[in-house]
C-alpha cells in the first residue's frame, strides 16, 4: 500500500513511554498521521518519473469494469482503497476474503468491485469494526525477476539524509536487519550535493540490478530523493522496488512520511487526506488544534504538554487505573480549548472520571479554573473531575473550584490527585453496574 504520513514523533514517544504493550498496539493504529490512498501515492511517484504499474481508481462496479478495459491487459490486481495494512489477508463484512485480489477480466473487476465498495474491510490493523471501502485501485499485474528494498530517510544522528538499501526486498525489512544485518547498505547523502550519478549507479549495482536496468534504477533512486527533498519528506520507503520480467524498474509498494511543520508548503499533498478513513473524534480534535488519541481505559486525561501527559498517564497506571485517552491541549490551555477537550473526552461512554493536570504558565490558573467551572456547568457533567492546577494564581484557582459546588476536586499533589482519580473511577463503575447514583467528597 502506498502511504503518506505526517510525523508526530514527540507525541508518539511520550505515549509509548507511558503505556503498556496493549496500549502501544492501540497507538500504532492511530491516524494522527496523514495517510493517502495508494492510487494517489502512485500518481505522485509517477509525476516524478518513478515507474509504477499502470492503474487507475474506480468508485463503482461500473467504473471498475471500464478501468479494467482501459488497462488493456487481462492479468490485473484489484485493491481495496482502505487506509490499513494487511489488506490482502483481510476480509469484508459481507464475507468476501481478501482486500487484494488477482483478476483476469473486466467482468471480474466489476464483480469484485461490487463486493468491496460500500463494505467494511477488517484487517489486523482496523480491529473488529473494520474500515469502509469507498473505492478500488485496479492495476496491471507485473512479475518481478528481482525485488529490492530502498528507503530515503533523515538520519537524526548526522542530521543528513541517508539511503538505506537491501537486496532482500519484498520482506519485513526489520527482520532482515535483525537476521542478516550485512544485507543492509547505508549511504549518507551530502544535502548540498545530493544524489550524484555515481552514488545512484553504485547503489543500483550493489543491489543487484541487471546491467540493462542499471541506468533506469539510477534515475529512479535520484527521482525518489527528489521527492524526498521537494515534498519535505522524512521518509520515502519502497518495498519492493522491482526489476520486472520485461526489465522495467517499478515501485510496487511505497510508504512516504512528511514533516508536519511543512504542511503550509505542501498544501496539495495534505489536501489528499481522507478523513472518512480516520477516527471521527481524532479528526475533530485536529480541527481544534488538540493532540488527541483514544485509548482503552476509563479515566479521561486533560493535560498541557506531551511530557506532562506522559507523567499523568504513567501515574494513573501506577495507581491501578487506566487512561481513556491521550489529550494535550498545548501550551495555551484556553477556556475554549478546555471546552473542546471535555466534549471529546466525555463523548466516550467508558469515561468514569476526568483528571485535569495543567501547568498554568502562559495562561493563569484562575482563568483555567473559571473555564473549567463554566464547561462543567454548561455541559451538565455528572462525573467527578480531579483538577491539579499548578503555576500562576493557583491559590485563586483552588478557591474558585472549592466554592463552585460542582464535582470538581482541587488537589495539589500529583500522587494524591492520581490516586483520587482512580478511586473515583472505581466508585462510578460500581455505581453504574448496580444502577445507583453516588455523591462524591474527597473522602469518598
Amino acid at each position: 500500500m502506498f502511504k503518506l504520513a505526517r510525523s508526530s514523533r514527540p507525541v508518539a514517544a511520550a505515549i509509548r513511554a507511558a503505556t503498556e504493550s496493549s496500549v502501544q498496539s492501540r497507538l500504532a493504529q492511530q491516524h494522527r498521521n496523514l495517510s493517502i490512498h495508494e492510487y494517489l501515492s502512485a500518481r505522485l511517484l509517477k509525476s516524478y518519473g518513478v515507474g509504477v504499474p499502470k492503474g487507475e481508481v474506480a468508485r463503482s462496479a461500473e467504473e471498475a469494469e471500464a478501468v479494467a478495459k482501459s488497462i488493456g491487459n487481462d492479468d490485473m490486481v484489484i485493491k481495496a482503497q482502505v487506509l490499513a495494512g494487511g489488506r490482502g489477508k483481510g476480509s469484508f463484512d459481507n464475507g468476501l476474503k481478501g482486500g487484494v485480489r488477482v483478476i483476469y477480466s473486466p467482468t471480474e473487476a466489476k464483480m469484485f468491485a461490487g463486493q468491496m465498495i460500500g463494505h467494511k474491510l477488517i484487517t489486523k490493523q482496523t480491529g473488529a469494526a473494520g474500515r469502509l471501502c469507498n473505492a478500488v485501485y485496479i492495476c496491471e499485474r507485473k512479475f518481478a525477476r528481482r525485488e529490492f528494498y530502498l528507503a530515503v530517510l533523515m538520519d537524526r544522528a548526522t542530521q543528513t539524509p541517508v539511503i538505506v538499501a537491501s537486496s532482500q526486498g519484498g520482506m519485513d525489512i526489520e527482520a532482515v536487519a535483525k537476521e542478516h544485518p550485512e544485507a543492509i547498505m547505508t549511504t549518507p547523502i551530502d544535502i548540498k550535493v545530493g544524489v550524484t550519478d555515481d552514488i545512484a549507479r553504485k547503489i543500483a549495482t550493489d543491489l543487484g540490478f541487471s546491467e540493462q536496468c542499471i541506468e533506469d534504477a539510477k534515475a529512479t533512486i535520484q527521482n525518489l530523493y527528489k521527492v524526498f527533498m521537494e515534498k519535505d519528506a522524512t521518509q520515502i520507503e519502497i518495498n519492493p522496488l522491482s526489476e520486472t520480467s520485461d526489465h522495467q524498474v517499478l515501485a510496487m509498494d511505497a510508504k512516504l512520511n512528511f514533516d508536519d511543520n511543512a504542511e503550509f508548503r505542501q498544501k496539495e499533498v495534505f489536501s489528499w487526506r481522507d478523513t472518512t478513513q480516520e477516527d471521527a473524534d481524532e479528526v475533530r480534535a485536529a480541527e481544534y488544534g488538540l493532540n488527541f488519541i483514544k485509548l482503552d481505559g476509563d479515566i479521561g486525561c486533560l493535560v498541557n504538554g506531551a511530557g506532562l501527559a506522559m507523567a499523568t498517564m504513567d501515574i494513573i497506571k501506577l495507581n491501578g487505573g487506566s487512561p481513556a485517552n491521550f489529550l494535550d491541549v498545548g501550551g495555551g490551555a484556553t477556556p475554549a480549548a478546555i471546552k473542546s477537550a471535555f466534549e471529546l473526552i466525555t463523548s466516550d461512554p467508558k469515561v468514569t472520571a476526568v483528571f485535569v493536570n495543567i501547568f498554568g504558565g502562559i495562561v493563569r490558573c484562575d482563568a483555567i479554573a473559571q473555564g473549567l467551572i463554566n464547561v462543567v456547568q454548561d455541559m451538565g457533567l455528572r462525573i467527578p473531575i480531579v483538577a491539579r492546577l499548578q503555576g500562576t494564581n493557583m491559590e485563586q484557582a483552588q478557591k474558585l473550584i472549592n466554592e463552585s459546588g460542582l464535582k470538581i476536586f482541587s488537589i495539589e499533589d500529583l500522587q494524591s490527585a492520581a490516586e483520587k482519580s482512580v478511586q473515583f473511577s472505581k466508585v462510578v463503575k460500581m455505581a453504574r453496574e448496580i444502577d445507583v447514583g453516588v455523591e462524591f467528597t474527597l473522602g469518598i
